[in-house]
């Protein structure tokens, strides 16, 4: 499930270049005015009964087509970590490449965290790796992942696992879409088995070496093309 509070975003990094939500090629190109959305409330709201709409035992993808940090989106993110707050029974993933705002961004009673609230930070190469990281894993937080998506290049994570309870991979998906390499994806699974973190290989991209070959990925089919490679490393744990 997925919950977007607001809409909008704009590029910060190489990694929005092409980005699926808001590049070039795709349907909220241009959309770089944040708003709330109707869906603002949407994790608090109930039915005629009093019931919440939303029920307990979910995991809530939150700002995944936007991020949660923005500093447009300051004056509404205090209500937001008021119902993240109130829905304990929700885990709330949040996902960021704007990670350097984390710490002008808490709640006053956030402390080492929330333990419903899972954060994660997106580096897509290893300059942004060795800038985002380490600041990553110098703020408090409870529970933390690492999103190598898109992944444009080979990525050296070990110095940053420690701490890490999960490392997802994915390739660029669109019409300009930059080559995924199979070779990379193997490698920073191995740092993950070497540290002992789960590893997710999410999605090929939609360019895909694999074997000395470049091969076109239909959008429909890269997720499960992914999966059939069977290289993914979970504990029973449920992340997505």
């Amino acid at each position: 499930m997925n919950w977007e509070p607001w809409t909008g975003c704009y590029q910060i990094s190489d990694g929005c270049a092409n980005c699926y939500f808001y590049g070039p090629y795709a349907k909220r190109y241009g959309q770089n005015t944040i708003l709330k959305t109707d869906k603002f409330d949407w994790p608090i709201r109930r039915n005629k009964k009093g019931e919440y709409n939303i029920k307990g035992d979910k995991i809530l993808a939150t700002c995944f087509a936007t991020d949660f940090f923005l500093p447009e989106a300051d004056e509404w993110r205090g209500e937001v970590w008021a119902m993240i707050r109130e829905r304990t029974d929700i885990d709330f993933l949040i996902l960021t490449k704007r990670i350097d705002r984390f710490p002008v961004s808490l709640p006053s009673d956030w402390g080492e965290g929330y333990d419903n609230v899972n954060i994660g930070c997106t580096v897509e190469n290893q300059a942004l790796a060795d800038y985002r990281l380490p600041l990553f894993l110098s703020y408090p937080m409870k529970r933390r992942f690492i999103a190598c998506a898109p992944l444009l290049e080979a990525i050296d994570l070990a110095p940053y696992l420690h701490g890490v309870d999960h490392v997802t991979v994915g390739g660029e998906t669109g019409r300009a879409a930059r080559e995924c390499d199979y070779k990379w994806v193997l490698n920073i699974r191995e740092q993950c088995v070497q540290a002992g973190v789960t590893f997710w290989f999410k999605n090929t991209g939609s360019l895909f070496r694999h074997d000395g070959i470049v091969e076109k990925i239909n959008p429909y089919k890269q997720t499960g093309m992914a999966k059939e490679l069977g290289i993914d490393i979970s504990d029973g744990k449920r992340l997505f």
